[in-house]
């Protein structure tokens, strides 16, 4: 994979995922990836898990996460982990912003080719 050193975000599209959520891949390479999820209050992050590592960052709204089995409710400034293959989701209780990291990337989150 090419080094790219510089992403600007006027320059990335948003990916419409449907029912109320849009994300933008903010910068990533190999081993790290960068991800900021737009979502409309009521919308809703299926249950599932994935072998990456992830640290999500709320930066506005306020979500009901469910990580391994266990909810919690936060709020712009919190944080969460979460470790390879656990199940997580989230509601959105008010109009909100996620910042996701993961290591290694997703590659099934960037285009083919």
């Amino acid at each position: 994979m090419k080094v790219q050193n510089y992403f600007f975000n006027k320059d990335i599209p948003f990916e419409d995922l449907g029912d109320g959520l849009k994300r933008k891949i903010l910068a990533y390479h190999e081993e790290l990836m960068m991800v900021e999820v737009f979502f409309e209050k009521g919308a809703v992050g299926e249950l599932h898990s994935h072998p990456h590592e992830q640290i999500t960052y709320v930066l506005e709204g306020e979500f009901e996460f469910t990580i391994g089995g266990k909810k919690q409710i936060v709020k712009a400034g919190d944080s969460m982990f979460k470790e390879p293959d656990v199940l997580h989701g989230t509601i959105c209780l008010q109009k909100g912003r996620l910042l996701d990291i993961f290591h290694p990337h997703r590659e099934d989150f960037l285009p083919e080719g």
